[in-house]
């Protein structure tokens, strides 16, 4: 758990998560980040009882990256303002196997989400009960095997927005067969990393930069992007 730890305080404990963990309980009944967190805690501080632990945002399962829990519950009413208002910044780093449409481009779209199959449609017009979806993105990168890096700027936080919306312009993140990829990832992950995030210290009203580097395995080493990866 230690070596996952991107930042602490007495306010905010904030992890780059892995592929596979999941953040919080499912039909699964696989152990949470959530839960380690916890037992991360009460272990360090000694801490008798119940520890504190709350989730102001969500990363998907085969996702990775910048992860924030609030340890206070002034902290996660403050922290849960800030990404409503949009005040938190988010960037991702996505590999994709089709090169963009362009080098760099802002997408919008209107997101329905389908319970059942628990994924996301996007459409280029409004439809009934969607909602709108806006990130930007531009190419940061191209490995031997021919795939390209992506960085994306998130300005809306919607279900599966970036997966959904990489494959409607044809670009299916490597690994995300839900969404158009022609294979599954070994480790059953898709290339999407939560890369940094930005944001106004919830109580001690700091800005705050905190990064996460990309796992180790998979196509994420063949890219040569200095301070990235």
């Amino acid at each position: 758990m230690l070596s996952q730890i991107l930042y602490e305080d007495n306010h905010l404990i904030v992890v780059n998560k892995q592929p596979s963990e999941i953040v919080q309980g499912d039909k699964t009944g696989d152990e949470t980040l959530l839960q380690r967190v916890k037992d991360y805690l009460k272990h360090k501080y000694n801490k008798k009882g119940n520890v504190f632990l709350g989730v102001s945002h969500r990363l998907d399962r085969p996702t990775s990256g910048v992860l924030i829990f609030a340890r206070t519950s002034k902290a996660l009413s403050r922290m849960n303002y800030l990404f409503k208002e949009r005040l938190v910044k988010k960037t991702y780093l996505a590999v994709v196997k089709n090169k963009p449409p362009d080098t760099e481009a802002k997408l919008i779209h209107y997101l329905i989400k389908n319970e059942k199959q628990n994924k996301s449609y996007a459409y280029i017009t409004p439809k009934k009960f969607s909602k709108e979806a806006i990130l930007s993105y531009k190419v940061i990168g191209k490995s031997i095997g021919g795939y390209y890096l992506l960085e994306v700027a998130l300005e809306t936080g919607r279900h599966h927005q970036i997966r959904s919306q990489l494959a409607s312009i044809g670009c299916p993140i490597k690994g995300d067969l839900k969404y158009g990829f022609q294979r599954s990832n070994k480790d059953a992950s898709v290339c999407l990393h939560a890369y940094m995030v930005s944001f106004e210290h919830p109580v001690k009203k700091v800005p705050l930069e905190i990064t996460a580097r990309p796992p180790k395995g998979d196509v994420w080493p063949h890219f040569h992007m200095p301070g990235i990866i």
